[in-house]
């Protein structure tokens, strides 16, 4: 018997999606770039992954309507920041549409002259490998130029709608 050749149509809303998703604790990432007149862009995303250690490779998703999806897809790198638990507030800043997200934060510059955000749980300056358009996003790979991580940070997590800073057990 041969399988389908497409899938069925959902038996379910975007809304009972999203909940069902929302059920998957991940952790907090912010992904920088900058545009080729040198403004700084920035936004947290949460489909952060890895791919593969050799090449080093990660990968995230962004909306084909995000207002910075075209610095994004041009650009020749962007980095990726695990937040530690500390930088809750961050991750709501750079979540939100605000006028300055890098205002007052400490910055140096990384691979392509991205920004690097201080304080990260983990950092990922990675060369824009490749894309791959999925639905509704686009998926990024990335090669891993560099990478560097502070033990034992504690990382923001996501569940539920909230974020939580603590790890039961």
């Amino acid at each position: 018997m041969n399988p389908p050749r497409r899938a069925q149509a959902p038996s379910f809303t975007s809304s009972d999606f999203r909940a069902a998703l929302g059920m998957f604790a991940t952790g907090v990432t912010i992904v920088t770039a900058r545009t080729a007149e040198g403004a700084l862009v920035g936004l947290t995303a949460n489909s952060f992954n890895s791919v593969s250690l050799e090449p080093p490779l990660v990968l995230w998703s962004l909306s084909l309507k995000a207002g910075s999806m075209p610095v994004f897809s041009r650009g020749s790198h962007y980095a990726i920041h695990i937040l530690a638990a500390e930088q809750r507030e961050l991750a709501a800043r750079f979540a939100t549409k605000s006028a300055d997200r890098f205002a007052g934060l400490a910055l140096r510059e990384g691979a392509g002259g991205v920004p690097l955000i201080e304080g990260a749980a983990a950092v990922f300056e990675c060369f824009n490998r490749s894309q791959y358009e999925e639905g509704d996003h686009i998926i990024f790979v990335g090669e891993v130029e560099r990478c560097s991580h502070r033990p034992g940070a504690l990382p923001l997590i996501f569940h539920g709608g909230r974020y939580f800073t603590e790890l039961p057990l």
